[in-house]
């Protein structure tokens, strides 16, 4: 007899969305259940689906979880509603079910990323039927300025969305819808109708893995043992700021070592080498995807992280990653990130991002490394504390409970209508 299945459609694996259809998958396999992750060919070469893919040895993958290819129907129209993005993968995310539970035993569906059709549910339904489903929202965004988080001001976008998210929790089969936001569970305390799905925040998580020492992490990574080094880590574009970031460094006689690592969009490849060419000292780049390994060896080994983004209101896990490593960081006031960080006890925060205002930031983040608090020493003092894999399982796995209303029969039945 099969085990029952829970399938996790994410499309894209770029940034950290690979890394939330990996550890939704781990919660499945450790609450008992099989799990299939359902994505576009296009990521069959990202390594996360070649390690899925192969046969299993030495323990490479488990058993009970497979990866599956999907595309968009090839007759997808982008005339009348196709043309809006929600519909298109609303269409796309129900086009996934239908072809995965013809082959699987699928009883619950998890949407790590629910934020493609969120806006859409209200006039749509599921795309799952009456499939007992689990979403996690990761861009809900029109609550920010009640909850104080520095966001721009956009009162009739956000009261439309703040209208249609409340429908959207009253769809058939979500009964749990995760945010990695913690401010939206406090709104939906004060406006979600009373038979509106749970919402519970959901600590974006970082590996719960011992920090490397940062001298062996060095030597690991070939860089000088006391030089000092500022991170810039994940997919790499202009929205990191990091092109002023290289405008400030390169005006410092003292610079410190510019650190990117991370897989770098086309159009920022060619302008920032361009840029880097005018550090005087030499930049290292890691263009590339990124092992845990050398993402443990990075974060120790760095003295600073990087996180002067620009017009990036949601949360970032570089900011959990800086945290749990126990390094300063280099902040904007902006968005969640600014409203994690907004006392300062992190590192500086960064009101607006000119020449002058980084410099100071460095000089304050590199000369007083040692007044910053380190994660062990904050240990159940700082919200960041709960922002751990195993934190993120069981409360995945609570949802998964939550939602057990169906029977695999009638989940079967579900589908094939």
């Amino acid at each position: 007899m099969p085990k029952d299945t829970v399938l996790i459609i994410e499309p894209d694996f770029s940034g950290h969305r690979w890394r939330y259809a990996e550890w939704a998958a781990q919660a499945c396999l450790e609450a008992g259940y099989a799990c299939v992750i359902a994505t576009a060919s296009a990521n069959a070469t990202h390594p996360l689906a070649q390690r899925l893919a192969r046969p299993q040895v030495d323990g490479a993958r488990a058993p009970d979880l497979q990866i599956t290819f999907v595309d968009p129907p090839t007759q997808e129209s982008r005339r009348g509603l196709g043309s809006i993005s929600y519909v298109r993968f609303f269409r796309y995310f129900q086009h996934i079910f239908k072809t995965v539970s013809r082959e699987h035993p699928v009883v619950r569906v998890i949407v790590p990323y629910v934020d493609y059709f969120l806006y859409a549910l209200p006039a749509l339904g599921s795309p799952f039927g009456k499939m007992p489903w689990v979403g996690i929202t990761m861009r809900a965004t029109f609550q920010h300025h009640e909850a104080g988080v520095v966001a721009p001001r956009r009162p009739l976008v956000n009261a439309v969305k703040a209208q249609l998210f409340r429908r959207a929790l009253r769809t058939p089969g979500l009964r749990t819808l995760l945010s990695i936001d913690p401010t939206l569970g406090d709104w939906c305390e004060k406006n979600a109708a009373a038979d509106s799905a749970t919402v519970q925040y959901l600590p974006d998580p970082s590996p719960d893995t011992p920090a490397p020492d940062p001298l062996q992490a060095r030597e690991r990574l070939g860089l000088t043992l006391y030089g000092q080094y500022v991170l810039v880590y994940g997919a790499i574009s202009e929205r990191k700021g990091i092109y002023e970031l290289v405008d400030a460094l390169a005006a410092r006689a003292d610079a410190p070592t510019l650190v990117i690592a991370g897989s770098q969009d086309m159009d920022v490849r060619a302008p920032l080498k361009r840029r880097l060419a005018q550090l005087s000292t030499p930049p290292i780049v890691l263009d590339q995807f990124i092992s845990g390994e050398t993402e443990s060896d990075l974060f120790a080994a760095c003295d600073v992280v990087w996180l002067g983004y620009k017009g990036h209101y949601g949360m970032s896990g570089v900011l959990v990653q800086a945290y749990r490593a126990g390094k300063p960081l280099i902040a904007t006031a902006e968005g969640l990130i600014g409203w994690f960080c907004r006392d300062g006890a992190l590192g500086p925060v960064l009101d607006d991002l000119s020449v002058d205002a980084i410099n100071q930031a460095l000089d304050l983040a590199l000369d007083s490394y040692d007044a910053y608090p380190r994660q062990s020493d904050a240990a159940g003092g700082h919200l960041l504390e709960r922002n751990t894999l195993s934190h993120f399982k069981q409360t995945l796995q609570s949802a998964l409970r939550d939602n057990a209303v169906l029977t695999a029969e009638e989940c079967r039945q579900g589908a094939a209508a």
